[in-house]
């Protein structure tokens, strides 16, 4: 099992391995509409997985319920104040929050633990729960980097490979980081260099 930890987590770059992840998040486990709205929210914000876990309900929705355009958070890591968009997760909050209600886990954290709704989802937590999904799928680079690292390269291939925009979403200073994250190796550059007519 500890050689399982140091596997080399990557983003999932086909849509349709993307799809099994995400209905084996929702599917697969007791609290499957929270583990799946995580990982929604970490790809779409492309915030650390610390930074997800540890949103305040407060942060995500008002008082009565209402979803907030903006979240305004500081970064674990960097100690960076972040803004986070919420509007492209619309539809995944709201089902959410029907379904915190409808459980009975409406707890002071967006993400609350199912053992202890006082204390949010722990980051062990939830790398147990991704490593279980590449187990029951079969893929060996799955961790709690994953929504991270999926979201940047969702950007930066929709983007038409706007690598600085990418850096700027991840708070990177250095594009070779950027482009070690987003999984753009030795064996992808070749490929990617082997598609180009250079006359």
């Amino acid at each position: 099992m500890a050689k399982r930890q140091n596997h080399n987590v990557q983003p999932i770059k086909d849509s349709n391995v993307l799809k099994q992840v995400q209905d084996t998040l929702l599917h697969n486990f007791q609290a499957g509409r929270r583990n799946y709205t995580i990982f929604q929210l970490g790809k779409a914000t492309l915030l650390r997985v610390s930074d997800v876990l540890s949103l305040e309900y407060s942060d995500v929705f008002t008082t009565d319920g209402v979803l907030k355009e903006r979240a305004y958070i500081t970064d674990q890591k960097t100690g960076k104040p972040n803004t986070l968009y919420l509007k492209p997760l619309e539809s995944d909050l709201m089902l959410y929050h029907e379904w915190l209600v409808d459980s009975g886990m409406m707890s002071h954290w967006l993400f609350p633990s199912t053992a202890n709704t006082k204390q949010h989802i722990t980051r062990k937590q939830y790398y147990k729960i991704m490593t279980k999904v590449g187990d029951l799928l079969g893929i060996n680079y799955l961790g709690t980097h994953t929504m991270r690292k999926t979201g940047a390269y969702r950007v930066y291939e929709q983007t038409n490979y706007n690598i600085g925009f990418v850096m700027n979403l991840l708070n990177h200073s250095d594009q070779k980081a950027t482009l070690a994250y987003l999984g753009l190796d030795a064996v992808t550059r070749e490929a990617l260099l082997d598609t180009i007519n250079f006359g």
